[in-house]
């Protein structure tokens, strides 16, 4: 399959499938929210963790929202919003944020799930290829929905802290936003991606580093680029195009 082929609108579920995987991709990188599921999980979690009480501090639950209001105003950027998403655990032991992350994904977001993507990431795992998940959410909520995928945790690259003797800390290594997303994919690998799939503006230079790009339930913004750069643009059944 030649590049204006792979880079055709097509509708049909099983006819996208066939065309994704006859590309044979080598390595496949992935956005998560709203690209594998309906929703954005890490901006749910962290409003639902912010009301449980017994996550993180109950002092953390206004200023935390004002610093939110603020990023939501454009007053804070992308990237240290998510960073801060991720640092405010900074106490709290692994174990507990990945038993949270996943009581929340299972029932909150396991129905999210778009049905096409976890089949083609089924069927590009099976044909051997390296399906990468890419998000800056953090890291334990997007490793509680790989397991629905089959994506292992070395394959996870989203926000994360070090963690330390099994307590998180406030030390980012990551957040993989915007040019964060290739830079955290050459980092953890040394091959070419070969196709990659993304929604928002935020993947916009993922999408450009890969031999194929796919615009995949593109916001508005998204989806005005891909149309301009000939890039495949897909809505999972129950999206709908806009047009």
């Amino acid at each position: 399959m030649d590049a204006a082929e792979a880079q055709a609108f097509l509708p049909v579920t099983n006819e996208f499938l066939d065309a994704m995987v006859r590309l044979r991709p080598r390595v496949a990188a992935f956005d998560c929210d709203g690209t594998l599921w309906s929703g954005d999980a890490g901006e749910r979690f962290f409003d639902w963790e912010l009301r449980q009480r017994d996550i993180v501090s109950a002092a953390l639950d206004r200023p935390m929202r004002e610093r939110y209001a603020a990023y939501k105003r454009g007053e804070v950027d992308e990237t240290t919003m998510c960073g801060e998403m991720v640092t405010m655990h900074q106490g709290i032991s692994e174990e507990k944020l990945m038993a949270a992350a996943a009581r929340f994904f299972e029932q909150f977001f396991v129905e999210q799930i778009f049905p096409e993507m976890r089949e083609l990431v089924r069927r590009l795992r099976e044909n051997g290829c390296a399906v990468w998940a890419v998000s800056s959410s953090n890291e334990w909520v997007i490793r509680a929905g790989m397991k629905y995928f089959g994506i292992p945790e070395t394959r996870i690259l989203a926000a994360k802290v070090e963690v330390s003797n099994g307590i998180a800390t406030d030390r980012l290594i990551r957040v993989p936003s915007g040019t964060g997303k290739p830079e955290a994919l050459r980092e953890a690998i040394k091959e070419d991606i070969d196709v990659a799939f993304g929604n928002s503006r935020w993947d916009t230079e993922m999408l450009a580093m890969a031999k194929y790009a796919v615009a995949l339930n593109p916001n508005p913004d998204l989806e005005a680029t891909a149309r301009e750069r000939v890039w495949q643009i897909y809505f999972p059944e129950g999206t709908g195009s806009r047009g």
